[in-house]
This record gives C-alpha cells, sequence and structure tokens, in this order.
C-alpha cells in the first residue's frame, strides 16, 4: 500500500464515521452497510504499517547585525531570509524534476515546502520541518526535500573551495536554481549577517560577511561561462545508475567526463556504443578559471547514425 492509497482509505473511514455519527438509529439497514465498509477499511489498515517516516528537519541560524544575541532576530530580516532560502530550496529541488523557465511557477513546488516548527537556540535561527502533502505526519519513503536541501548546502560549501570544485557542484544546476541561492547570500550579505546549516548531523557555515560576499560573487552570471558543443570521439565507460560517463576526445586524446543529462532517459544505452566512435552533445560548465564540467545531451553512432 502507497502513501495515497492509504490516505484514502484514512480518509474514507474519517468519513464513514461521521455519517455513523449522524445516523438516525432507525435506519438501520444503512447503518450495517456502512459499518461494513468501516470494518474492511480497518482491516485493510490494519494489516499493512502505516508508509512514514521521519520528517526531514534542517536548523538555519544566523549572526550578525540583524540579530539580537539569542534573543531575537529584527522581522524584516527574518521574513526576508527565510523566504530568501525557502526559495533557493525548492529552485534546487525543482530543477531536478524538470527545466525551469526564467520565470513563473517552478514545477512541483509544493514537494519542497518546509514548515517552520521552532526557534533555534545559541546564535539565533529557525528549526524546518518537511510539510506533509496530504496526511498529516505522513511522508513518502523517499523525500525529495532531502536533496534538495543537501545540494543547497553543497553548493554554498563549494562556495569557498577551488573554481574546480565549484564546478563541479553546479554541474547540473540550473541557471535560476543557481541565482536563488546567490540572491539569498546576498540578502545576509546586505544586512552584515552569516548563516549556520546544520543537515542530517553536518553543519556548514560562513565565518563572516566578506566569505558570504566572495562566495556571491562567484555565483554571478558572469563568473559562470556554459558553452554548447559537439565532439567527436568514444566513449571509455558509462556508470547508468550513476548517470557519469567518460569520453575520449579523437582531435585532442583527452578525456572528459560528466553526468549523463535528464534527455537520456536510459543512461544504459550508452553500453551499445562503447569504444566505436561517436558524436556527442554536451553542455560546458566552468566557474572562473576551473576546468569544464560536462552534461551529454545526446549522442549519435557515426557509423549507424543512431541516436
Amino acid at each position: 500500500m502507497n502513501l495515497q492509497e492509504y490516505c484514502q482509505l484514512q480518509a474514507e473511514k474519517g468519513a464513514l464515521e461521521r455519517l455513523l455519527a449522524d445516523l438516525p438509529t432507525e435506519r438501520l439497514i444503512e447503518r450495517i452497510g456502512l459499518e461494513a465498509r468501516k470494518q474492511e477499511i480497518d482491516e485493510a489498515l490494519a494489516a499493512q504499517p502505516a508508509p512514514s517516516r521521519e520528517p526531514i528537519r534542517a536548523r538555519l541560524t544566523f549572526r550578525g547585525k540583524p540579530i539580537v544575541g539569542s534573543y531575537g532576530i529584527f522581522a524584516e530580516f527574518g521574513a526576508g531570509i527565510v523566504g530568501a532560502f525557502s526559495d533557493a530550496v525548492a529552485a534546487i529541488g525543482a530543477s531536478h524534476v524538470g527545466p525551469l523557465g526564467a520565470r513563473g511557477i517552478l514545477p512541483g513546488k509544493d514537494d519542497f515546502r518546509m514548515l517552520i516548527t521552532g526557534t533555534a537556540p545559541g546564535s539565533f535561527g529557525f528549526q524546518f520541518e518537511e510539510a506533509p502533502a496530504d496526511c498529516p505526519t505522513l511522508f513518502p519513503e523517499d523525500s525529495p526535500l532531502e536533496p534538495a536541501i543537501h545540494r543547497t548546502k553543497e553548493i554554498m560549501q563549494a562556495s569557498l573551495g577551488t573554481d574546480d570544485e565549484l564546478t563541479e557542484a553546479l554541474s547540473d544546476a540550473d541557471p535560476r536554481a543557481i541565482e536563488t541561492i546567490r540572491k539569498f547570500l546576498e540578502t545576509m550579505a546586505k544586512n552584515e549577517a552569516v548563516c549556520a546549516l546544520e543537515f542530517k548531523g553536518e553543519v556548514f557555515r560562513f565565518t563572516d560577511v566578506e566569505q558570504v560576499r566572495r562566495s556571491m560573487g562567484r555565483l554571478a552570471q558572469d563568473n559562470i561561462h556554459e558553452e554548447d558543443a559537439s565532439l567527436s570521439g568514444v566513449f571509455e565507460g558509462v556508470l547508468p545508475h550513476r548517470r557519469t560517463f567518460e569520453f575520449r576526445v579523437a582531435e585532442s586524446g583527452e578525456i572528459i567526463a560528466g553526468k549523463v543529462g535528464k534527455t537520456i532517459e536510459d543512461a544504459s544505452t550508452i553500453n551499445h556504443v562503447l569504444d566505436r566512435q561517436v558524436t556527442i552533445n554536451v553542455h560546458s560548465r566552468r566557474v572562473g578559471a576551473g576546468r569544464p564540467s560536462y552534461v551529454l545531451i545526446g549522442y549519435q553512432d557515426d557509423v549507424r547514425g543512431d541516436e
């Protein structure tokens, strides 16, 4: 029984209980029918445990001018920074569902909603918790929010590293999603604040406002260089489950590695053309002076002409 089926049965059970409570005692036959259906639902729910897990949680704390010790946070900054963080997580998550337009509603945005469930002790901040989509307190086995928060944290952490590390972290991130993280950092920098993000037992933090400003600049559009290209050569290998590939470029002999893009649904099909001359279409991204990262968009067998 999946989460949707479980929630539907719970909702039907609730409706039956309300009908039975309001049903006059003299309508015996109707009552028997409703009670029989309620018993069927009770048995179905008892036969399998609820498809639930603990909700995903994160803690975001701040230091700086808008923070009054561990006592409080100025309301204007608090509202703006929480919205900016929520937008960043939602955009990163949605970018893995489908392509993002330059503007408009993010696809599947409701899957990345978070609740503020309390304030965080120490430097003032907030405790976030995954919002249930359908049934209260029930969550599907796989959380789309977990990788979204993890990637957001990963990108901020890489923004303090080398150009190559940031290039790798941004390799398949949508430009709109990158911009939402930059705006989150910009909100902090303008207010001379820093943050620490605690997630899954790990903590990332900015130590000072200058770090935030440097990270913000490194995520600016003019520091991220992108290009589409066609290359001839030979696939050296592919890991279908990890969706990664290696390719030897015929002209230079260079071996490039990257990720298999969403346009190729089944990455295992690349195994059919290993060690054969092919032409690949790739999107490259490079941060600053770093080495480019590659996303494979498509390929063509130069001998047979198959896509």
